[in-house]
């Protein structure tokens, strides 16, 4: 219905609008005044209230969304990341060792040679080795994060300066992958990244702003209108990120709407709080407010520091007496997550493994028996195995499920680095989308960008498919679907990563929907995927995208900074 009969700055007329308060698209136009919308209507209404300065986009037949909301990112490492050694394009360890090689001899006058984005299935048993490295670069040390910033590769010079040998031990919360007899073999898992990262020059602040700005440009091109950080503070090489977002967001040049979810030391014990309630005090600007906690409470299950209720399998599917990690101790994770909640903080986990997801739940079980029910809408991302006893306790507790759907397809990472060192019955009990949506959990969805694509519409696809767009596959390659049963539908994926978002980050009041009296952040789709094939939502582009009214966003004028092909 038409808000009040002033002039429109812009209507959207010529397509469906799939508005998030309902399961499907309407026949409607919209109209967008001071950057709000004014209008959800028949094309006659809203084309009333266009003047002579209106600007009039006509969807051909596409569809008009919400501004996608992405629940767990990491803008300022992926951005900074484009900009820097940049692996995350490639498939083969000869392209990573290809990008190492180019960027080192086009930057002779860097003292490291530093970035990541490598994926582990492009390595024999997931694992580079450091003379891959020295191969290429045997003069300076070099340190390059994975996709999933859960490990990190090395050469020897990088060794050699952290005085990192075979005498050297693991650290509690991590592992050094080794030669026969013992020396580093060049792929560090966790916590033992930072034998080496302490020794990395951290990337200067002027380097993480042109890095957020990167990303911002890069998700706007994606439909991308705000998103949860999922770790405020410093990590492996790259400072700490919040004076960034402030001055972004004080200077006028974050447009998007972003939560930050502050980092918690798992090295630390409860001394941390006053420190992180001071920087939620000081860490809310413009568009920008760091209100969550991010708790790691394990590792991912390619390396095995995820935390399972049960041990690993070996290579011949035998039991193994690991059985993974947990980061925060259990006892004390119930002693945080009671005095976080209480002192008003969102706790945002990430919990990967089902002993992971139990811990973090009992933890909310505690507080909720401590402090009573809230709003603070506490979340657990990722969510790779949940155990069936689990999935009806996050309704139960009113916890949201911040998935990441992009990952719930066979692949090689998937087939060969995790599925055989779960088992079938474990294996089965992966990314439960279905059944938590069934359990009447909340859901909300994001993508971990820069462990993966932040393609919204990709994550969408899988979700529905239980399998990869066909334009991510190896060509000729095809998988089935994996455990299709649970799938979600169209619109309960979109909703997720619209609606879904927006709760969590306390924002559904003024955005997750096209509603009259909500800002204007919107994304206008070259076509209409309910009108098509489920396999077929992968080939959705994103025409044009607006925050608050403005576009940031038009595919006939704008390059992205990075590919979305």
């Amino acid at each position: 219905m038409a808000h009040s009969s002033e002039w429109a700055d812009t209507v959207f007329v010529g397509g469906r609008v799939f508005t998030g308060a309902g399961p499907v698209p309407v026949d409607a136009a919209v109209a967008v005044a001071g950057g709000r919308i004014i209008a959800v209507a028949d094309v006659g209404t809203v084309r009333a209230l266009a003047g002579a300065g209106t600007e009039v986009v006509d969807l051909e037949g596409g569809l008009l969304v919400p501004g996608f909301q992405d629940a767990h990112i990491h803008p300022v490492m992926g951005g900074t990341q484009m900009l820097g050694c940049d692996q995350s394009e490639q498939t083969t360890a000869e392209g990573c060792l290809d990008v190492v090689a180019r960027y080192a001899k086009d930057h002779p006058d860097a003292a490291w040679i530093r970035g990541g984005g490598w994926s582990m299935d492009c390595f024999p048993g997931g694992t580079p080795t450091r003379s891959m490295l020295d191969a290429v670069v045997p003069d300076r040390p070099v340190l390059l994060v994975n996709c999933d910033g859960h490990g990190a590769w090395v050469n020897t010079r990088a060794l050699e300066i952290a005085g990192v040998d075979r005498h050297t031990s693991d650290p509690a919360d991590g592992r050094i992958e080794r030669e026969a007899d013992g020396t580093p073999a060049g792929t560090l898992h966790e916590g033992a990244v930072e034998l080496v990262a302490q020794h990395v020059p951290v990337a200067t602040e002027d380097e993480t702003y042109a890095g957020l700005l990167a990303a911002q440009e890069y998700l706007f091109s994606l439909g991308v209108t705000g998103w949860q950080d999922a770790m405020i503070g410093s990590f492996h090489g790259y400072p700490d990120n919040l004076p960034v977002y402030l001055r972004a967001a004080r200077e006028g040049s974050l447009l998007a709407r972003v939560v930050g979810a502050l980092w918690w030391d798992r090295n630390r014990g409860m001394e941390q709080l006053p420190e992180l309630e001071e920087r939620r005090r000081i860490g809310q600007a413009g568009r920008f407010a760091a209100t969550s906690i991010k708790i790691m409470q394990d590792g991912v299950a390619e390396n095995f520091t995820a935390g399972m209720l049960e041990p690993y399998l070996d290579g011949c599917g035998c039991s193994t007496g690991n059985s993974g990690l947990s980061f925060v101790e259990p006892g004390l994770l119930r002693e945080a997550v009671c005095a976080l909640d209480r002192s008003g903080f969102q706790v945002h986990f990430h919990a990967l493994g089902d002993r992971a997801v139990r811990e973090a739940l009992d933890a909310l079980g505690a507080a909720r028996a401590a402090n009573g029910a809230n709003d603070h809408r506490h979340h657990l991302a990722h969510l790779q195995v949940v155990h069936p006893d689990d999935i009806a306790r996050f309704a139960e507790l009113g916890v949201a499920a911040n998935i990441q759907p992009l990952w719930a397809a066979h692949e090689p990472q998937m087939d060969e680095l995790t599925i055989p060192f779960l088992g079938p019955e474990r294996a089965a009990q992966q990314y439960p989308f279905g059944d938590l949506r069934r359990a009447g959990a909340h859901l909300a969805a994001g993508s971990d960008w820069s462990v993966s694509s932040p393609n919204p519409l990709w994550a969408i696809h899988v979700a529905v498919n239980r399998a990869a767009p066909a334009r991510e596959l190896p060509e000729g390659e095809t998988y089935p679907p994996f455990y299709p049963e649970q799938a979600l539908t169209l619109a309960e994926a979109l909703t997720a990563y619209t609606a879904g978002t927006a709760w969590v980050n306390h924002l559904d009041d003024v955005t997750g929907t096209v509603e009259v009296g909500k800002y204007a952040d919107l994304v206008a789709l070259d076509r209409d995927p309910f009108t098509r094939p489920a396999d077929e939502i992968g080939d959705v582009r994103v025409r044009r995208t607006y925050v608050e009214g403005r576009l940031v966003f038009d595919a006939n004028t704008t390059a992205p900074t990075a590919s979305t092909d």
